[in-house]
């Protein structure tokens, strides 16, 4: 199997790199100056065993590999909000001996949220979800770090919408190899929604700094608890916290890497990155989205989504808004839903 990763940045950058380093061939795809440092010096990744620089081939879209093969997996590792676009480019890429990738080739989706696979199964009819536990950033053009160890990163790989094949089991084989943990399951929504109720804390820590103090920590126990509210209400399963520190053990310990201080989560990256976007429509938009749907009050995630897109369309620092005020704009947001 070639792998082509849509989205050679933190996430996508330490798949395709461990994936390399173990042997698999592997194509990736990027866009700007990202694209031409990898064109030009390649991909290096800096990990707890050490930095490891890979000759890849890169593109910036499937035109410059021609037809694509039937062995293909394409991983989608874009932020969800790009996802829409690398859908169009992709989909319809022709295939070697007739069809395209949307008709014959599977597409994997290692992204937050849960609103991408939903968006590739328009389109492509082999589509698999993955639950990305992968400490990551995003350096520098050309650069990537990843500190987890002993293993890279936890991946749950299943069927969108639920079930298991035997592609899903070859890939998570390959994953296998190359320093992830990669459990096929069945119900991989139900892992992914735990996940989307942990990245509830991302814009939380982008607009007002790391949860490494009570009041942070405290503040993001309601943000989650709304999101759990929503949840129940809506009838989706997703696995306890218990149930994933059990799965995830000691297998994943972050370690200080030489030269890479790890500022903070993939919004926070964003932020710094000055992107001009952040995922917070596809987190705790996520949770607004299925409270209206299910008659659930979201004061709390609407406010962090909102405040998250500000910060990213205004090109505000990342942590800038003192947590203290933050959490008054949370007191005040709730209080004005219980006056309604």
């Amino acid at each position: 199997m070639r792998h082509i990763v849509i989205g050679a940045g933190a996430v996508g950058g330490a798949i395709g790199g461990r994936l390399a380093q173990a042997g698999h061939e592997v194509v990736l795809v990027a866009r700007g100056a990202h694209y031409t440092a990898l064109r030009d010096r390649g991909l290096r990744l800096i990990t707890p065993d050490g930095a490891h620089t890979h000759h890849l081939p890169t593109v910036d879209g499937p035109a410059a590999l021609g037809d694509l093969r039937p062995d293909d997996v394409l991983l989608l590792a874009v932020k969800t909000q790009d996802t829409e676009s690398a859908l169009t480019v992709w989909a319809p890429a022709p295939v070697a001996g007739g069809g395209t990738a949307a008709e014959r080739l599977p597409l994997v989706c290692a992204q937050n949220g849960v609103e991408s696979q939903r968006l590739a199964l328009r389109r492509f009819r082999q589509v698999y979800g993955v639950c990305v536990w992968l400490p990551s950033t995003f350096v520098e053009p050309g650069v990537v770090s990843a500190a987890g160890t002993p293993l890279t990163g936890m991946l749950h790989l299943g069927r969108y919408p639920h079930g298991t094949d035997d592609t899903a089991h070859r890939i998570a084989a390959d994953l296998a190899k190359s320093h992830f943990e990669s459990p096929v399951v069945p119900d991989v929504q139900r892992w992914q929604y735990a996940k989307l109720l942990g990245n509830l804390a991302n814009a939380l820590e982008a607009v007002s700094g790391p949860l490494d103090n009570e009041e942070a920590r405290a503040l993001y126990a309601r943000v989650r608890a709304e999101g759990e509210r929503v949840l129940d209400a809506a009838g989706i399963p997703y696995a306890s916290a218990e149930e994933q520190r059990a799965t995830r053990g000691d297998k994943i310990t972050l370690v200080p890497l030489d030269g890479v201080p790890r500022g903070g989560g993939s919004s926070w990256q964003s932020l710094t990155r000055g992107t001009g976007t952040i995922e917070a429509d596809h987190l705790n938009g996520e949770i607004a989205l299925l409270g209206r749907l299910h008659g659930v009050p979201t004061p709390l995630n609407e406010l962090l989504q909102r405040l998250a897109n500000t910060f990213a369309h205004e090109h505000k620092e990342a942590g800038s808004l003192p947590l203290p005020r933050l959490t008054r704009m949370a007191d005040e947001a709730v209080a004005s839903v219980r006056e309604d």
